[in-house]
This record gives C-alpha cells, structure tokens and sequence, in this order.
C-alpha cells in the first residue's frame, strides 16, 4: 500500500513539491554561508518525493543553533514551503482518493517550516 500511495503521491503533487525544496536548496548552497540550510532541503526533498513508510523525528544533538537557523528559515524559504504544502493539501483532499495524499502533505508543513535538528528515519 505504502508504494502505490508513494507512486500516487509522485505523480499528483511530489515531484512539484521536491522541485521547490530543491530550488530552495541550490539557492541557499549558492549563497556560501548558507549551505546548512541547502543540505537541509535536499534531505527534506528526497521525503517529500517518497513520504509514505518514513516519518521526522527530533535529533537529539540539535541545540540553540538549530533554533537560529530555524528562524533564518523560516524568514526567507520555510514559510514558502509551507503556503505550497497548505494549497496543495486542499486541492488534494478536494477529492476521496486524494484526501490521504493531503493528510501527508499537512504533516509535512512542520518540517517545512523548521527543517534544522529534524530527522527522517524509515518506519518498521
């Protein structure tokens, strides 16, 4: 079930959302001092290609820094991020089949909005 959701997934709203974290990611690695935050959204697009069997969980090692660079994010790519996951979202859940689909794309807004001491781990 979860590879058909995935397959589903891609194909209605996953490559357009990995495609901006990506677009965000290259600006940010451009942009010298700010390669933490591209890396940060090259991970956040490879779950927003294949979301369903994994899930984000806090790192334990993430400290004030991550707050910080948080904030950053927010300020300049996160807040984007997340208008995107809302609209698609309801569009999504607009029809029966697509409601899961929406589901996921509303969980994702948190990692969106703060990607910094996050981290993605595979489900059992």
């Amino acid at each position: 079930m979860r590879t058909l959701l995935n397959i589903i997934w891609l194909v209605l709203c996953g490559f357009w959302m990995a495609l901006g974290y990506l677009v965000a990611g290259v600006i940010c690695c451009i942009l010298i001092i700010t390669i933490p935050f591209g890396l940060a959204s090259f991970r956040i697009a490879r779950y927003a290609l294949w979301p369903f069997g994994r899930t984000v969980v806090d790192r334990r090692d993430a400290g004030p820094p991550s707050f910080i660079g948080n904030v950053i994010w927010f300020l300049f790519a996160g807040l984007w991020l997340a208008i995107g996951h809302v609209f698609t979202g309801i569009a999504l859940c607009v029809t029966i089949i697509g409601i899961p689909l929406g589901v996921a794309n509303f969980k994702m807004i948190p990692v969106s909005l703060m990607p910094l001491g996050k981290e993605i781990v595979e489900l059992p």
